[in-house]
């Protein structure tokens, strides 16, 4: 198995916290000592400065269709007060889409899909990430009621660089827990496969739980 493994920088060089760096370069040498081929790579769609704007362009827009659907079905509109502030602002903002710009960005993200997947096609079986790019954060932080909506969706892009790709290609990933900070929190690191190799991840995950478990791993306090 070959498995590129990059701490990378996506297009708007969200800062990447150095604990989960560490997580990715640890799991890299982890790998090595297990067999596998470890290199530095990514794919260079990944870089594409503008896949944030269209991909945005399309989730607003589907949060729109989405609250007006639930409206439907419940015989009224939706109202501001019956749905959290973060998500109202996205639907507000997809119903100033027109359906020109929404097939522009749904075209140019199948195109993009399919320049992620080359890489893949080049021989290589995984693509090695953090899951997000710092340690957890605070509950709260990122969802919920009170805050700027606008703030907190900027906010999120910020946490999940890595992860909202994969949700447009469709590729299968998995996150595991083999990491933690000096203070004892659980950093991920985010293994993605190409199309319909589901049986890549879950032959790897198994390898590395029997490796470095974590099951017993339990914080001070937990329910």
């Amino acid at each position: 198995m070959v498995c590129r493994a990059r701490a990378k920088r996506p297009a708007k060089r969200t800062a990447v916290h150095a604990e989960c760096v560490r997580a990715v370069e640890r799991t890299g040498r982890l790998l090595q000592s297990l067999g596998h081929r470890v290199e530095v790579s990514h794919p260079e769609a990944f870089d594409d400065p503008d896949m944030t704007s269209h991909l945005e362009r399309v989730i607003v827009t589907h949060a729109a269709q989405t609250l007006d659907f639930i409206g439907r079905a419940l015989g009224q509109p939706l109202k501001a007060e019956d749905v959290e502030p973060y998500t109202w602002r996205l639907a507000a903002e997809g119903t100033k889409v027109s359906g020109i710009d929404y097939v522009t960005s749904a075209d140019w993200v199948h195109g993009w899909s399919r320049r992620m997947a080359a890489w893949w096609a080049e021989g290589f079986d995984l693509l090695l990430t953090p899951t997000i790019a710092e340690p957890p954060p605070r509950l709260g932080d990122l969802g919920g009621p009170g805050g700027d909506p606008s703030a907190r969706w900027h906010r999120n892009l910020e946490v999940i660089p890595f992860t909202p790709a994969f949700n447009v290609t469709g590729q299968p990933a998995i996150s595991l827990p083999l990491y933690w900070t000096p203070d004892g929190l659980p950093v991920g690191v985010h293994f993605v496969g190409a199309y319909a190799r589901e049986d890549l991840l879950i032959r790897l995950a198994a390898q590395l739980e029997q490796a470095e478990p974590w099951a017993d791993r339990r914080p001070p306090i937990c329910a």
